[in-house]
């Protein structure tokens, strides 16, 4: 279905004579002369059928329904003018925006950050961490790694990896207390988790059958990172997602005292505007993030058939 829009001269007039309340500077502003403007306000109020405003000795006034409709106008230009000057500075820069989730940035990405830049040294990464989902309409970056259970609508999305809970903790937690043999005996231990993932215990336990143990009970921290390091400080069990332990279960630092492993449902997704998806830059970091998460993969595939 087509848009029904008046002129865009029409309503650039408009909207430059009402916020000047003059005929004289927005002709001024607009480069034209004062008649254009006088003729393109005529031409809209023809169009819409109503009158816009009245032609005072001194100036113009706007009518009620010129001055709503003005507001409108002018928010719609603002938006446009600094959409513009986003896309026109990106497109003489090489810096690449991101929105990560919190822990992501922390316990994967950063730690990792430094191959990327080694490969694409004339490449700038601006990084901001949120839980909120991106609006790219709104919010100045240029793409985000989602998390959820399904891609971000109207974007491009590419999943990279799933979720794979799993308890762990320090090995120092067992040094007066025997480590737990069996699900159940977590009942032992205080549970750790992020408030934003509530549900990860409980689903764990309830894979696990174990009835006897309340998985929304223990400490509860704002982030998964900051429930990571309360577990290596050895205040507890922490259930964590498989792909932001593996290299602190590597060096010793944590260990998976039970095997169980639960996959969720959810996955971290690449995300970006379908309008960007040639940017040079947005392309390198795909292709390298892509590669980053095969090789995760490959290495944890390899770690669990080991003898």
């Amino acid at each position: 279905m087509s848009r029904r829009l008046p002129p865009l001269n029409a309503l650039r007039a408009f909207e430059a004579t009402a916020r000047n309340g003059s005929l004289t500077r927005a002709a001024q502003e607009l480069s034209v002369t004062q008649g254009a403007v006088s003729r393109h306000v005529t031409q809209l109020e023809s169009w819409l059928g109503v009158r816009l405003c009245l032609r005072l000795r001194r100036g113009i006034e706007t009518t009620p329904q010129g001055a709503a409709y003005a507001a409108t106008l002018r928010s719609a230009f603002d938006q446009i003018e600094a959409q513009t000057q986003r896309l026109r500075a990106r497109s003489i820069d090489n810096t690449l925006r991101i929105k990560l989730p919190p822990t992501f940035a922390i316990r994967w990405f950063v730690p990792r950050l430094a191959r990327f830049h080694a490969l694409n040294r004339h490449i700038d990464v601006q990084i901001t961490t949120s839980h909120q989902q991106v609006e790219f309409d709104r919010d100045d970056v240029d793409l985000c790694i989602h998390s959820g259970a399904a891609p971000i609508p109207g974007a491009l999305c590419r999943k990279l990896f799933g979720e794979i809970l799993m308890p762990v903790c320090s090995p120092g937690l067992f040094k007066s207390a025997p480590p737990p043999q069996e699900p159940a005996d977590l009942a032992r231990f205080v549970l750790l988790c992020s408030m934003h993932r509530g549900e990860d215990w409980p689903d764990w336990l309830g894979t696990a059958q174990v009835k006897t143990i309340d998985g929304n009970s223990g400490l509860k921290f704002e982030n998964s990172a900051l429930a990571y390091q309360a577990a290596i400080d050895e205040l507890g069990i922490v259930m964590a997602q498989r792909a932001f332990v593996e290299d602190d279960l590597r060096t010793g630092r944590l260990v998976a005292p039970l095997p169980l492993r639960v996959q969720t449902k959810n996955a971290y997704y690449l995300a970006y505007p379908r309008s960007r998806q040639d940017s040079p830059l947005i392309k390198a970091f795909e292709q390298w993030i892509v590669q980053e998460t095969a090789q995760m993969e490959e290495t944890a595939q390899m770690e669990e058939v080991a003898p």
